[in-house]
């Protein structure tokens, strides 16, 4: 992991972050699956196995997907209630899929009623590891689109499993693939079964990690809202990471998101919200005291119906600072820089009004532009030290992760917890001592609540 104290340490330090990150791209296998190393030896280049999306994709081309009921032979139901026994692994419950009736089916040999049960148990596997058990309404501010079932949909992989003989292999294809989720079953394994409290905390955040894409994407930021950090990822290896002040609880916590950052915007304006203008009655004093105004760089504008907007020019006390990432989403939510960088030194940084801000913002965002292609390392260092609003536009945009996770892997890949800021996992553990949802949906449920852009301490 590289890192750089304080605001960036000059155009090196830039140059060795983008070469680090560059490199990791250009090193990094996009995972292929290989033949055994003991198959390589002396023969031809190795062959590259198709990933599962594509195993699928090539035995099912059809627009339809294959239906949900499916013929089992005796010994695939026997392999598959050899999964839901060992299915605690997963940080699941192997009652939730109906295990003695499968039982009892499969003592009576092949029938209707053995297909629709093996049927009905492998479709609701797929559903709470593909997708996670937690119900919506457990999931408080949640809004991310997974877009795993339709890349994985459940009748194409019962009949993969079907075709393969391979039950539970087919089903593990839908782990997510982000390190975290496989640290987090090693300390599920680990964790002695009186430990309820310690092993249901595990589970909670295990099942997060399923309410995202399966993949991440090969380069991403990911924040960890209760963490206060953010990480830019290359191949899941973390290259630097960040401080980070969040949202305050209440209708200002930060909510999570999986949204694209199209573009940086270098010295950014601030269109600051009518609860400042109106009701602080900032638009007003401005009018009144033009050149009070622009001495703290607001600009105010009255338009014939009476309304009166303000906006704040770039400039060093700018409120979102030198820095935004454009990352156009319902909730009005960015990363930004910040003129009250002092905040970064508290422990707690539950602060802003919902927005993020970040640590060494300039070197965040003079790396995005370089790597997604939208400036070369001279032209970012001109434009950020213009003092003008510029706006670059990614060639390559970048997935950006806005997570909750109460246990995870810290910034020095130590399995740590992290305080409740928000108390989201009250609904999360609850679910887990519920029977599981069967007839669920997989559209938020929760308020959407626009944030204004984010308001500067003093």
């Amino acid at each position: 992991m590289t890192r750089f104290p304080g605001k960036l340490a000059g155009s090196a330090a830039l140059a060795a972050l983008v070469a680090t990150a560059a490199l990791a791209q250009e090193s990094t296998p996009e995972r292929p699956q290989m033949l055994p190393k003991s198959e390589q030896r002396g023969g031809p280049e190795p062959i590259q196995l198709p990933t599962p999306r594509e195993a699928f994709e090539q035995a099912f081309p059809q627009a339809t997907p294959a239906p949900l009921v499916q013929s089992w032979t005796v010994g695939q139901a026997a392999r598959l209630i050899a999964v839901i026994e060992g299915i605690g692994a997963e940080g699941l419950d192997p009652a939730d899929y109906d295990l003695q009736p499968l039982k009892v089916a499969l003592a009576s040999g092949p029938s209707e009623e053995l297909n629709q049960l093996a049927s009905q148990s492998f479709v609701w596997l797929v559903e709470d590891l593909r997708d996670g058990r937690t119900p919506m309404e457990a999931r408080e501010q949640w809004f991310v689109v997974d877009p795993d079932r339709d890349t994985y949909r459940t009748g194409d992989i019962l009949a993969e499993a079907l075709r393969s003989n391979d039950i539970a292999g087919t089903l593990a294809t839908l782990n997510p693939t982000h390190p975290d989720y496989a640290r987090l079953r090693d300390e599920l394994a680990e964790t002695p079964a009186t430990s309820t409290t310690k092993r249901k905390l595990i589970r909670a955040n295990m099942d997060r990690w399923r309410w995202l894409a399966r993949d991440l994407g090969s380069q991403y930021l990911i924040t960890n809202v209760p963490e206060f950090q953010l990480r830019l990822t290359v191949k899941d290896r973390i290259i630097s990471t960040y401080r980070t002040v969040v949202g305050k609880p209440g209708r200002t916590a930060t909510p999570q998101l999986a949204e694209m950052v199209e573009g940086v915007v270098f010295n950014p304006t601030w269109t600051v919200p009518q609860s400042i203008v109106k009701g602080e009655g900032l638009g007003a004093k401005v009018l009144a005291n033009p050149a009070w105004g622009k001495r703290n760089g607001y600009v105010a504008t009255k338009g014939a119906n009476g309304y009166i907007s303000v906006v704040q020019q770039p400039g060093p006390g700018n409120s979102l600072g030198m820095m935004k990432l454009e990352m156009p989403n319902e909730h009005a939510i960015f990363f930004h820089d910040t003129p009250s960088r002092h905040l970064f030194a508290n422990d707690s940084r539950a602060l802003s009004h919902g927005c993020i801000r970040t640590e060494r913002a300039l070197e965040l965002a003079m790396t995005m532009a370089i790597l997604g292609k939208g400036a070369t390392k001279e032209e970012a260092v001109a434009i950020s030290s213009s003092g003008k609003y510029t706006k670059v536009m990614l060639e390559k945009q970048w997935p950006a992760y806005i997570t909750y996770f109460t246990m995870a892997s810290d910034i020095n890949g130590e399995m740590a917890t992290f305080k409740d800021i928000y108390g989201r996992d009250t609904k999360v553990l609850a679910s887990l001592d519920k029977p599981r949802v069967r007839e669920r949906t997989y559209v938020p449920t929760d308020e959407v609540i626009v944030i204004e852009d984010d308001l500067q301490d003093s």
